[in-house]
């Protein structure tokens, strides 16, 4: 019932919200020029500022307002102002500490690997000829078609673990036993210097290098090969050429993928769900609010857990838009 009420909701939301429009417009085009010049643009801006209000700033409001309050035990009772205790208990509890950790440790590695990775096969492929280097780039590109539920399905015949004496179906304990000779290793379970955590940012940095390179491909392409020839003809060496040459004129591409892939990575949960469930010291922020949402049944400190994860978002998003002005300035 209560589904039936929020898609009927939003249904008769749009219906108004179209009906708004359409009215609107009807009467901005029956004005005069110049009032119709200084109107239509703010009739057509209109949907889509209803739209972000009621999906994105009213649920945005809301959760900020549920992080203040703790739900009741008692049936019937509504929840109660807790003022910053679902705060405290989160900043205070050592569980919470180490999902920020792990958060951290994604932010340092995935994004600076995938730009790294995505920057050197980038520069690999332009090399290739034409066919090939098509060839090539499909290849890296196809882990970005596949979700990330599916592509920990893929990884998770990779890293399980049969015990010992059992055939070793999965590809790194079957490498493990065969070169080594020793047991097999349960992989996802190892906590000791988060060698699980690590693993699981290989496979999101698996699936994001073919967006890097995608993109930095082709502003190396964009590059005016006049700049390289002149570096050349000074006799500067190819890396030098690279370094002070190519990467100053890509650097505002570098950095949009950067501050992307950083964005992606503070909002990871499907990968992380599906391979580890968030056990054994792997958990983040999304994961954090699930399991205080749904396992622990706490609306509060959930919504407690997505105001963290916005105030540490929203200063990504406002440098990228920044950085998209500056670039759009200087064209």
């Amino acid at each position: 019932m209560a589904i039936l009420s929020a898609v009927i909701s939003v249904v008769l939301g749009l219906g108004v919200s179209f009906l708004i429009f359409w009215s609107l417009n009807w009467l901005v085009e029956r004005a005069n020029d110049k009032t119709k010049a200084r109107l239509l643009p703010y009739v057509f801006l209109l949907p889509v500022i209803v739209l972000v209000a009621v999906f994105l700033l009213y649920p945005a409001l809301r959760t900020f307002v549920e992080s203040f309050m703790k739900q009741s035990q008692r049936r019937g009772e509504g929840a109660t102002f807790v003022g910053l205790d679902n705060y405290i208990s989160l900043f205070t509890d050592p569980n919470f500490l180490g999902v920020l950790l792990n958060n951290l440790l994604w932010v340092l590695v995935v994004p600076a690997a995938t730009v790294l990775i995505g920057l050197l096969v980038a520069i690999l492929t332009d090399r290739l000829g034409k066919r090939r280097e098509q060839s090539f780039k499909a290849m890296i590109f196809v882990p970005m078609a596949i979700s990330g539920v599916a592509a920990a399905v893929t990884w998770r015949f990779i890293y399980f673990y049969a015990p010992p004496g059992n055939p070793q179906i999965y590809s790194l304990n079957a490498i493990w036993t065969g070169i080594t000779g020793q047991d097999p290793v349960p992989w996802l379970t190892i906590d000791a210097a988060r060698l699980n955590s690590f693993l699981l940012m290989f496979i999101v940095i698996w699936l994001q290098v073919g967006f890097a390179m995608v993109l930095l491909s082709a502003a190396i392409k964009g590059v005016p090969e006049e700049t390289i020839e002149a570096a050349r003809i000074d006799g500067a060496t190819e890396r030098r050429t690279f370094f002070l040459v190519i990467v100053p004129q890509i650097r505002g591409t570098i950095l949009a993928v950067f501050v992307t892939v950083v964005i992606f990575v503070m909002k990871i949960f499907d990968i992380i769900y599906a391979m580890t469930g968030g056990q054994y010291q792997t958990s983040v922020l999304a994961v954090e609010f699930y399991a205080q949402l749904f396992s622990f049944q706490n609306p509060g400190k959930a919504a407690a857990v997505v105001i963290v994860l916005m105030i540490a978002v929203v200063p990504l998003i406002i440098y990228q838009v920044r950085s998209y002005k500056s670039q759009e300035e200087l064209r």
